[in-house]
C-alpha cells in the first residue's frame, strides 16, 4: 500500500532582547558563567512576581505579521504545568487558547499559531568527583521564546527543510533573533504520522510521533527520513503505532523512543494569575506593520524584475539583509559611474571584492578596475581552457544540467587572469567552450 507522510512543525526561536521575559536579568546566556544572570523571578522562588517584556511581545507580533497571521487584540499568558529539573516553578508561563498570532500562511503552509513563552533552564550532564551528575544552569531560564506551530501540511523532508530555512531568514531580517541553531537560539521539533493512501488525505491518523532535540537542518532531514521509514515499515507489518516522543541517534540512523507524548489536558493549563491580560491596540499593530522590512520572497521577485539577475545571484544576495542592502546601495552609486547591477552583483557573488570595504570604496574599486585594459580574446580563451581542464567535475555538473556552475567557472577564470577578464565577455566564452566539451 502507498503511504503518505503527514508532518507538522514546532519552531522555537529564542529572542535577542536585552532582558528576560518576566524579569530584568540579562537574557545573554551563551558561554556565560553558570547561574550568574539570575534573580528570584527566573529562579522561581516563592513570592517573586513576573512582569512582561514589552519588546518581546512586539517581536512576536512582527513575526506573526511576516507570516500573515491574525493578531489578537486581547491576549493573555497561561501556566503550563509539567515536572522537570529545568523548570524551577514546575510550570512554564506560556500561552494556550489566546496566542498573540494565529491563522497565518506561507505559500501553501498554514501557520496555526505563533505564541510567546519563557525558555527553560539548561541541564548540564557532567562528572564531579568521579560521579556522573546533572547540573542546572538557570541563565537561560526566562529568556523570551517564540513558538511557531504549523498545521500538518508537509509531506516530505525536503519541503520541511526549505520552509525552515526561509523562517530562519525572515527572523534574521526582522532582527529579533540570530536564529543560530548551533547556539540553540532556533530549535526544531516535528510531529510525524503516516497515512495510508495518496494525497489528498481526508482523515489524519489517530497518532503522531514528536521528534525532539533537533539542532541542525541536516540532522532534521535525516531524522524525518528515518522516522517515516520506521512508521511505514511498522504499518506494513500490521503494527499499531502509539503517540510518543522520540529522539534521533545519528550513529545508528534510527529514532529512539523517549516517553509517551503528553496531551494538552496533561499540562493543566490555566490563566497566569500574576500577569494581567494583554490588550493590543489596532494603531500599535499598524505601527509595527508600517516598520516591517521587505522580506526575502519579495526581494527575490523584485531583484529578478528590476535588476534582471539570475537565481544564483539573487539567492546569495538575499541570504542576508545586510548583503541585500549593500548591493542596492552599490547599485545606486554605480549608476553615477556607469556600472550595471549585473556587473556589481557578479563582483559581490563571484569575486567577493567587497569584504571589509564600505560601499563607496567598493564601487570606486570596481570603477577603477573597469578602466584597466582587459585580457585579449586569445588570453581569455587560454585561461578558460586551463580552468576547464583543472575543473572536470564542474564541467560534468554543467553537462548534467547544473548551469549555475558557470558562475564558479567565471570566478576561477578571473583568478587565472588576475582580475583582467572582461566580465561581459567571460560568460559567453565559457558557455561556448562548455558546449564544445
Amino acid at each position: 500500500m502507498k503511504y503518505t507522510p503527514i508532518i507538522g512543525l514546532e519552531v522555537h526561536i529564542e529572542q535577542n532582547t536585552n532582558s528576560k521575559m518576566f524579569c530584568g536579568c540579562s537574557a545573554e546566556h551563551f558561554l556565560v558563567k553558570a547561574n550568574t544572570h539570575v534573580c528570584p523571578v527566573c529562579l522561581g522562588l516563592p513570592g517573586a512576581l513576573p512582569y512582561a517584556n514589552e519588546k518581546a511581545i512586539e517581536n512576536t507580533i512582527k513575526l506573526g505579521l511576516a507570516f500573515t497571521c491574525r493578531i489578537a487584540e486581547f491576549s493573555k499568558f497561561d501556566r503550563k504545568h509539567y515536572f522537570y529539573p529545568d523548570l524551577p516553578k514546575s510550570y512554564q508561563i506560556s500561552q494556550y487558547d489566546l496566542p498573540f498570532c494565529a491563522e497565518g500562511t506561507f505559500n501553501s503552509i498554514r501557520i496555526r499559531r505563533i505564541h510567546l513563552e519563557e525558555d527553560t533552564a539548561k541541564l548540564q550532564h557532567t562528572t564531579v568527583d568521579g560521579k556522573k551528575v546533572s547540573l542546572v544552569d538557570f541563565n537561560r531560564s526566562g529568556v523570551p521564546l517564540i513558538e511557531m506551530v504549523t498545521e500538518p501540511d508537509f509531506h516530505d523532508a525536503e519541503s520541511v527543510d526549505v520552509f525552515l530555512k526561509e523562517v530562519q531568514m525572515v527572523v534574521r531580517y526582522l532582527g529579533i533573533s540570530t536564529a543560530d541553531m548551533e547556539k540553540g537560539s532556533m530549535r526544531l521539533e516535528a510531529n510525524i504520522s503516516v497515512a495510508p493512501g495518496e494525497l489528498p488525505i481526508t482523515e489524519l491518523p489517530s497518532y503522531k510521533v514528536e521528534l525532539k532535540n533537533i539542532n541542525s537542518f541536516r540532522f532534521l532531514k535525516k531524522a524525518l527520513e528515518a522516522e517515516i521509514k520506521r512508521q511505514t515499515e511498522a504499518l506494513e507489518r500490521g503494527e499499531r503505532l502509539i503517540q510518543e516522543t522520540r529522539g534521533f541517534d545519528e550513529k545508528t540512523g534510527k529514532t529512539i523512543s523517549q516517553r509517551v507524548k503528553e496531551e494538552a489536558s496533561d499540562y493543566r493549563y490555566f490563566p497566569e494569575p500574576d500577569l494581567p491580560p494583554i490588550v493590543i491596540e489596532k494603531t500599535d499593530i499598524e505601527a509595527i506593520r508600517h516598520n516591517m522590512p521587505e522580506f526575502p520572497a519579495a526581494k527575490r521577485a523584485r531583484f529578478a524584475e528590476e535588476y534582471q539577475l539570475n537565481n544564483e545571484f539573487i539567492e546569495v544576495l538575499v541570504s542576508e539583509k545586510s548583503k541585500a542592502d549593500y548591493f542596492e546601495e552599490g547599485v545606486e552609486l554605480g549608476k553615477k559611474v556607469g556600472l550595471s547591477p549585473k556587473f556589481i552583483a557578479n563582483a559581490l557573488v563571484n569575486l567577493k571584492l567587497s569584504e571589509n570595504m564600505d560601499v563607496a570604496a567598493f564601487i570606486k574599486k570596481l570603477y577603477e578596475e573597469t578602466k584597466v585594459a582587459y585580457a585579449t580574446h586569445e588570453e581569455t580563451e587560454r585561461a578558460i581552457h586551463a580552468v576547464l581542464v583543472a575543473n572536470e567535475d564542474a564541467v560534468a555538473k554543467y553537462k548534467n544540467g547544473k548551469v549555475e556552475i558557470v558562475g564558479f567557472l567565471i570566478g576561477q577564470t578571473q583568478k587565472e587572469l588576475k582580475g583582467k577578464g572582461d566580465p561581459k565577455l567571460l560568460p559567453q566564452l565559457i558557455t561556448s567552450q562548455l558546449q564544445k566539451k
